[in-house]
């Protein structure tokens, strides 16, 4: 059994034009940390390269960092509807793997980390601490929501089973370690197609490891005193 792509549900014209005007800002605001850095750049800024108003940008982003980084939200948010479409007999270990899959496969509509210089601004949210910090809010918020979904797929209450938690965080460890190995690489204007065969080799580290740590009970049994 396969899952489907979550559908989109079609937009109006001020929802279209909320979303071009969003999209317009990040994009600014990316272009302009890359260029002169975080600390040099300004909200003011931001806004006059996007042709929009200060009091614009403050409707849409609680800041430069928020801006810069909202494809990191946006990428998490694809994440958690890929995973809500996962067949509901999957393991949620596997349901989150084959997620972060589809999302690194689609076509339509790629990831941000496949454009054009968001490995830079990836590693540069390793080393500046504002955006690391943003970076780290972004993604403990999709994570959040991930460990709601999987409590709902087992059907257990996240405040008092560690399971949903322990998955979530195992599964989205992976990937951000993925992320900063790629964003470390050498050419970091390359586009991101090795970033999914480093994803899956890392999600096979994980499952290797997780295979050989797990207690052997006769061989426990043998050297108990």
């Amino acid at each position: 059994m396969t899952a489907t792509k979550p559908p989109h549900a079609p937009e109006d014209r001020r929802q279209r034009k909320a979303r071009q005007t969003r999209d317009a800002l990040a994009t600014a605001a990316c272009d302009l940390i890359l260029e002169r850095g975080s600390a040099a750049t300004t909200v003011e800024a931001i806004a006059e390269r996007a042709d929009v108003t200060r009091r614009t940008f403050s409707r849409h982003f609680a800041g430069k960092e928020d801006a810069a980084l909202d494809f990191v939200r946006r990428d998490g948010d694809r994440i958690n509807a890929l995973l809500r479409a996962r067949p509901a007999d999957e393991p949620p270990l596997l349901a989150y793997r084959r997620a972060v899959r589809d999302w690194l496969a689609d076509r339509e509509d790629p990831a941000w980390h496949v454009r054009p210089r968001m490995r830079r601004l990836v590693a540069l949210a390793d080393s500046e601490p504002d955006l690391f910090a943003a970076y780290q809010r972004i993604r403990v918020d999709a994570q959040e929501e991930s460990i709601r979904i999987v409590a709902r797929r087992l059907g257990t209450d996240e405040a008092r089973d560690v399971r949903p938690a322990a998955v979530v965080d195992a599964a989205a460890g992976v990937l951000i370690a993925a992320l900063r190995l790629w964003a470390r690489g050498a050419d970091r204007d390359s586009g991101a197609a090795d970033l999914a065969a480093l994803v899956e080799r890392a999600y096979d580290a994980l499952t290797s490891e997780a295979a050989a740590a797990t207690p052997d009970s006769t061989t426990e049994e043998r050297e108990a005193p």
